[in-house]
Formats: structure tokens, C-alpha cells, sequence
């Protein structure tokens, strides 16, 4: 449970920290070209939209999306689920997550292969007039999917003790790693 508990602490990292910063980036980039436009009439972050657009939004977005999977916010139908005794409710929601997690592998490794292909071939984007690396930006989609197959994994293990125990589980006091 230490590489869990570890691995819980990288995901809040990422999505806190990392995200965090990535959404207090695109403010500031969108607050100064506002302000450089409208009171300087002039350009003062040179292709600020495509930084967004192609870096930081996108790196907001894979970030944060292990801790959301780990902490059960995305969005479900559960009136279903929750109306079922409890014996279908964890098999329901184990066949669940092995359908995402079968779809998540798949993703995962085309996604990597897309990242690989843009490593090896020195993909660039351009922003404003220079041209940038984009494969930094494309190792993180691989990095946050594995993060998300790491969980559903977890997931799918801590269902099968529930079922084999014939009750739930306590809530786990690491779900939320402390600062």
C-alpha cells in the first residue's frame, strides 16, 4: 500500500500543484494580452492563444485526470447501481471498470505510439514566430493514462476484497494524500 500512498502523492502533485499552475498560467497569459491589446495596442505575449490552446490547457487536462479517477469524480450513472443489492452492485461496477480499463490500455498504447512517433520525428509547434519541442507535451498524455490504469487497477482489487468479503470496505484513510 506504500507505492499506492506514493502514487497518490504524485497524482495530487500533478493535479494541484502542476494543474494549479497551468490554470493560473493561462490566466496570466490571458489577463496581459487582454491588457496589452486593449490599453498598449500592442501583442505583448506573441501567440498566446496557441500556448494555451497547444501547451497549457492540455497539460491542465492530463494532469488532473488520475486524481479525478482516483477520487471518483467523474461523472456516472450510479441511480442504478445504487438500487442494487449488493452482491450485483460490486459485480456491476467490476465489469464496469474492466471495460475502462480495457479501453484505457488501448488508448494508452496508441497514445503512446503517437508521443514515440512525435519524440522520433522532432515534432514542433509554433508559437508566435519560434517553433517549440512538442514531445515533453506529448509524454504527459501517456504518463496521466498509465496513472489512470495504475487506479483502476486499484480499483478493480479493492471491489474483488469488497465482493469476496461480502461487505464494503472502510474508506480508505489514504485515499487523499495530506499535503
Amino acid at each position: 500500500m506504500n507505492f499506492y500512498r506514493r502514487l497518490g502523492k504524485l497524482e495530487w502533485g500533478m493535479a494541484s500543484i502542476g494543474a494549479g499552475l497551468c490554470l493560473f498560467v493561462m490566466m496570466m497569459i490571458t489577463v496581459i494580452s487582454v491588457f496589452g491589446r486593449y490599453v498598449l495596442q500592442t501583442d505583448l505575449v506573441p501567440g498566446a492563444y496557441n500556448i494555451i490552446e497547444r501547451v497549457v490547457f492540455p497539460l491542465l487536462i492530463f494532469w488532473a485526470l488520475p486524481l479525478a479517477h482516483r477520487e471518483g469524480v467523474f461523472p456516472r450513472l450510479e441511480i442504478v447501481a445504487d438500487a442494487l443489492p449488493f452482491t450485483a452492485r460490486k459485480l456491476l461496477a467490476i465489469c464496469v471498470v474492466t471495460v475502462e480499463l480495457a479501453i484505457f490500455i488501448l488508448l494508452t498504447w496508441y497514445v503512446a505510439k503517437f508521443a514515440w512517433a512525435g519524440f522520433a520525428s522532432a515534432r514542433t509547434m509554433q508559437i508566435g514566430s519560434d517553433y517549440y519541442p512538442l514531445w515533453p507535451l506529448l509524454m504527459m498524455v501517456p504518463l496521466a493514462f498509465a496513472l489512470m490504469i495504475v487506479e483502476m487497477i486499484a480499483t478493480l482489487l479493492r471491489d474483488g476484497r469488497a465482493l469476496a468479503r461480502g461487505r464494503e470496505d472502510e474508506p480508505a484513510k489514504d485515499q487523499i494524500p495530506k499535503g
